[in-house]
């Protein structure tokens, strides 16, 4: 009986050995399948390429400056796995979706993770950055395709309490700002609501919406105001489709595209038109251009038919990245947050009518967050920019300065600006700027109604001590910004030539002038005359 026993407990133990065996190499096998499972389904190549939805965010992906950052880290956050597994898990839904086609386009993401659990886990907001200057080459749709340049600093600024502060862009992401946005893109802001350092709280309301007090606190208690962070600005910095002209002027600025082809900035804003049913149909157009030139230019195709056949593959290319026609996706569905111009961006909340009870507005001010814009080119003087603002009068720092200062002018203005053709954009003085006035700025709110009736009437122009009357009427006469004497006699030239800083007026017939010829003219400013 005993050997019986011992017999059958070593039976047992080799059959309870086998099966512990067994089920470690099935649990290894588990673990080993769930990891892999777990390390692709996270892998930018199954979001991008597994689903047939999302062609158009993948190929704007590999051209963004997060290439190399996967898809998780943004979507479901850095954290744990253990944190990350339950949010994975909700997102099987998506596949659901794909599968019974149970979707409409275009897709839009419903919602982020907040800026703190993916940005700043890179970006320290809490990080001063110094101002950049950067120079925007554009192109006009003329024969010669024109080149203009912009000129202008940024002003990225940030940085916290051991930075002296925040400043300049990325004051936003150091500071408390909570708004409400009706809409799930969240283009129109109707209420804004900051609370400083000290604790003390502003309320900006949009003056041409119906939003009240009241509303902010209904939003509040449902939880319905959201709390500004990076993605509020920086929406599609992973996932940007440019505008068109855009497109063509960074791939005529970076020689992808030759600027010596007569018209071929016009010809590729046509190619690129919003007006393709489908991809095909866009690629053909495209194509058209190579007989276009054959038709149109003979001579010109001859000898720069590599050129013209060049042109018409990137234009295919840019095509492809910015217009997805089966998900009906292209860059106007999609808004671009950073900035003002295709999108409201910016003049979301700072478009000069978002108005607090005392009268202050969200500021619209070129140089809050970069210098005033200066245009160079052909033809045109070389810009100067003002790093930052000197002697600058209490009229400035009034947050409705921008709306007021078009109807506010006077002689004391000359003291610093050149104000020849003023309100002009043909950039032949400081107040001529084409930068800022030669553009259509069509979110801005500068013509609304309600804002023009806080504002103050119009300041009528006193008679300025000296006048220049030509073909363009009368202007003021400008004061010369910068010290002179004697030893300068005869050298006004030297930097205001035909190609100079600024260019001389017709009224100049001389060759050169000696100092007292220059001051008949210019005032000298107060501070530097000697």
């Amino acid at each position: 009986m005993i050997r019986k026993a011992l017999r059958w407990m070593r039976q047992r133990w080799k059959l309870t050995l086998a099966a512990l065996v067994g089920l470690g190499l099935i649990g290894a096998v588990v673990f080993v399948i769930g990891v892999t499972v777990w390390e692709y389904t996270n892998s930018t190549a199954f979001c991008g390429t597994t689903c047939h939805t999302m062609p158009p965010e993948y190929i704007a992906y590999q051209q963004s400056p997060h290439a190399r950052v996967a898809c998780v880290d943004c979507h479901l956050g850095q954290e744990s796995v253990l944190r990350a597994i339950p949010r994975k898990a909700m997102e099987v839904r998506h596949v659901v979706y794909a599968l019974t086609q149970d979707y409409e386009v275009p897709i839009y993401v419903r919602s982020m993770r907040p800026a703190r659990d993916t940005c700043e886990q890179c970006h320290d907001p809490e990080k001063s950055s110094l101002d950049s200057f950067k120079r925007i080459a554009t192109y006009r749709a003329t024969e010669d395709n024109t080149p203009l340049y912009i000129y202008l600093t940024l002003k990225t600024g940030g940085g916290g309490e051991r930075a002296g502060g925040s400043r300049g862009i990325h004051w936003h992401t150091t500071n408390e700002v909570w708004y409400y946005a009706p809409d799930p893109l969240r283009q129109e802001i109707p209420y804004v609501r900051e609370v400083g350092r000290d604790g003390a709280v502003v309320e900006y309301f949009d003056l041409e919406s119906n939003f009240t007090a009241a509303m902010a606190a209904e939003k509040e208690a449902a939880g319905e105001l959201r709390l500004m962070d990076c993605i509020d600005c920086h929406n599609r910095v992973s996932h940007l489709f440019q505008a068109p002209d855009k497109a063509i002027d960074e791939a005529l600025a970076q020689g992808r595209i030759d600027s010596s082809l007569p018209y071929i900035k016009e010809r590729a804003e046509w190619a690129l038109g919003d007006h393709h049913q489908t991809t095909a149909e866009g690629l053909a157009a495209i194509a058209q251009l190579e007989s276009w030139y054959q038709e149109h230019l003979p001579a010109v195709y001859a000898e720069k038919q590599g050129s013209v056949q060049e042109a018409v593959a990137e234009l295919q290319q840019i095509f492809t990245e910015i217009y997805f026609p089966d998900m009906e996706v292209g860059w106007t569905t999609h808004p671009d947050n950073l900035g003002h111009k295709e999108f409201p961006g910016c003049f979301r909340c700072h478009d000069g009518k978002h108005t607090s009870a005392s009268g202050q507005t969200v500021r619209l001010e070129c140089n809050i967050c970069h210098s005033i814009p200066r245009q160079g080119g052909p033809g045109l003087p070389a810009p100067l920019i003002s790093v930052e603002p000197t002697n600058e009068p209490d009229s400035h720092r009034d947050s409705n300065w921008l709306a007021r200062h078009r109807q506010e002018f006077d002689q004391t203005c000359t003291g610093c600006h050149s104000t020849y053709n003023r309100g002009g954009a043909d950039n032949s003085s400081f107040c001529a700027n084409g930068a800022c006035h030669g553009v259509e700025w069509v979110f801005a709110g500068l013509n609304a109604p309600g804002l023009r009736d806080i504002l103050p009437p119009p300041v009528e122009e006193g008679p300025a001590a000296e006048e220049e009357t030509g073909a363009e009427g009368t202007r003021f006469v400008p004061r010369i910004p910068h010290p002179l004497s004697e030893e300068r006699i005869g050298q006004c030239l030297n930097c205001h030539g035909l190609e100079g800083i600024v260019p001389f007026t017709r009224f100049h017939v001389e060759e050169s002038f000696p100092l007292s010829a220059c001051t008949e003219c210019h005032q000298l400013a107060p501070a530097f005359n000697p």
